[in-house]
């Protein structure tokens, strides 16, 4: 079962696209005592080697990635205000009047823009776009604010954490989850020698994973993810994507990579013959790792497996602890299964 106090760690550590350096620091506190190789490259994926109980017929990488989106200051004007820009796919929606935290102490601030009483009938119909956003870290001006911010300083979203009725709420779940499934399998026993890649920057661009597989190598991948699940109100039929409380996601197909086709059929194999509930996304939409190391030396066979997820992207994610606990268990029935050919 997924340590869940070991997740809300992960998830209220701050990281977004190029700076993961707080979440490593957890993941290898976790694990320096396991792994028998550990290399941080230098863009800072953590990479590590973990033997097993024999040596495998492929080798096998298992990936998740470190960082979250949020924001970067861009400019500090001379009321105080911060200029912002985001650092990975946001949707406007869910930035304005946010609580946020900015640079290494956590300074708190709130996205603001014009009040509601000052702006048109028809701007009120819109979610203004970053670029008109700016963040209030309550400095009487630019002097002040330089005390504490500077360009540069990455922004987070300041989320509560919440695990309660089997349910999770809270920040970057995607993909700090991933990075506990992967944490938890270094930490016991393994029926094969695998290689395990944290990955940074996964959100810009799919960057750290590009570096990761080249260096690593793979015959066959497999990438833990958090996917989109629309079951809410106004979605129907396909377009919920996936469904919190169905099980673990593996996915056929997305914006990024078309996935090994054995692999998905044997992750739905291992899945019936083990009772573990899945599902696979009905929208091909979104991506992750898979698109940039499928791709990796002469090809690697990949596969997905994603723990769905309401509200991705925002400063409130929420999963199962029962979705969780499936892929969890699925990826490990997966990994032996394509560890040992």
């Amino acid at each position: 079962m997924a340590d869940m106090l070991l997740l809300e760690r992960l998830c209220r550590a701050n990281g977004i696209s190029g700076d993961e350096g707080a979440v490593r620091d957890i993941i290898l506190d976790e694990i320096i005592s396991y792994a028998d190789e550990i290399n941080i490259d230098p863009l800072g994926n953590l990479l590590l080697f973990k033997k097993g109980a024999n040596t495998p017929a492929n080798r096998l990488m298992i990936s998740a990635h470190m960082d979250e989106v949020g924001f970067i200051v861009t400019h500090i004007c001379d009321d105080g205000l911060l200029k912002i820009e985001t650092v990975g796919g946001i949707n406007n929606s869910a930035v304005f009047a946010k609580q946020v935290l900015v640079g290494k102490n956590a300074i708190p601030g709130s996205v603001c823009s014009a009040p509601i009483h000052l702006v048109s009938n028809e701007q009120r119909k819109k979610y203004p776009p970053c670029s008109e956003l700016t963040v209030d870290i309550g400095a009487a001006d630019k002097e002040e604010a330089l005390k504490y911010v500077r360009p540069g300083d990455s922004v987070v979203f300041d989320s509560v954490y919440e695990n309660k009725n089997g349910r999770i709420i809270g920040k970057a779940l995607d993909d700090r989850f991933g990075c506990l499934v992967l944490i938890g399998m270094i930490k016991s026993d393994l029926p094969y020698d695998m290689h395990f890649a944290f990955c940074v920057q996964e959100e810009v661009g799919l960057r750290g994973s590009t570096a990761a597989a080249y260096t690593i190598a793979p015959d066959c991948a497999i990438v833990i993810e958090a996917t989109t699940a629309a079951d809410i109100p106004g979605s129907e039929n396909e377009q919920k994507v996936c469904c919190v409380g169905g099980g673990a996601v593996v996915s056929f197909m997305d914006r990024s990579t078309i996935y090994d086709r054995k692999l998905y059929d044997l992750a739905f194999s291992l899945a019936k013959e083990n009772d573990i509930p899945v599902q696979t996304k009905s929208v091909i939409a979104g991506g992750n790792d898979a698109g940039a190391i499928h791709k990796s030396r002469g090809g690697v066979r990949t596969a997905a497996v994603s723990v769905p997820c309401r509200y991705l992207h925002s400063s409130s994610g929420l999963i199962s602890t029962d979705d969780a606990n499936a892929v969890e268990a699925l990826v490990r029935r997966l990994a032996e299964a394509v560890a040992a050919g």
